[in-house]
């Protein structure tokens, strides 16, 4: 029985330990989701928000579309050509583009660089006991530094996936018409009769909740960073890390429901 327990009790402790973090991360969560609605409103600092995760994370997730669309549309030829499909390309690249490729590697990509940041940013603010000073100043650090950031994340995302999307079609368009042959004119044929409105739709809700998901890892980790550089350091990585798997978990999630009849 000794033996027994000395092998299950680590799983036990990791287990309670996931629960637990699950549910301070579902108290945060509900607790920001509370505030957004209630004044006061911190304009400027939405707008700054929206500015550094919106704007500046466009070359990243431009470029990530660019060259993924391409690739898509190299792999699915060389797939295709073995079954006389090669005239899929355009509509697959599109489909594949809107639905998964664009909201997920957006998301991955401003995972990287936005959950990071705000985790490294409000980390250090823990550390150097600057949130403790906007408590003494009657400032409610929810209100202040997670909402505006929340809200951002959540509004620019689905911006950026959508961008995205555009290049990231644009990119398989050129690799199919300079590389394997494709007509112009087929092509923008082909991607516009087979994309539905859905298609585009589904993919900017799912980029809307992968935004949501990576201001709060950055903010929940940053704001319960540990003291010094190391539980800096540490709770950056855990912000990407959350955020990342979040991303891949939630995106089969909201797959499994619009998708699947």
């Amino acid at each position: 029985m000794t033996l027994l327990q000395s092998l299950l009790s680590p799983i036990g402790r990791s287990t309670l330990g996931l629960m637990a973090t699950v549910g301070r991360i579902s108290s945060y969560a509900f607790a920001t989701v509370s505030h957004i609605f209630r004044p006061p409103f911190y304009l400027k600092e939405l707008g700054q928000q929206i500015l550094f995760i919106g704007y500046f994370s466009l070359p990243v997730v431009g470029l990530t579309a660019l060259f993924t669309g391409g690739a898509l549309a190299l792999q699915i030829y060389a797939g295709g050509s073995r079954f006389n499909a090669e005239s899929a390309v355009p509509s697959i690249v599109a489909i594949g583009m809107v639905r998964e490729l664009g909201p997920v590697l957006g998301g991955l990509m401003v995972a990287g660089r936005v959950a990071a940041s705000i985790a490294a940013e409000l980390g250090t603010m823990k550390v150097t006991e600057q949130i403790d000073a906007l408590v003494t100043l009657s400032t409610h650090p929810l209100k202040y530094l997670t909402v505006p950031r929340v809200v951002a994340a959540t509004l620019t995302m689905p911006i950026l996936a959508g961008i995205g999307d555009v290049i990231g079609i644009f990119g398989g368009y050129l690799v199919g018409t300079t590389r394997l042959g494709f007509n112009s004119a087929a092509y923008i044929s082909n991607t516009i009769d087979f994309l539905q409105s859905w298609d585009v739709t589904s993919g900017l809700i799912k980029a809307a909740v992968f935004g949501f998901i990576v201001a709060m890892m950055g903010c929940y980790h940053g704001m319960n960073s540990g003291r010094g550089a190391q539980g800096v350091g540490k709770a950056t990585t855990n912000a990407v890390v959350g955020a990342s798997v979040l991303i891949l978990t939630s995106n089969y999630i909201l797959t499994e429901l619009f998708f699947t009849s």
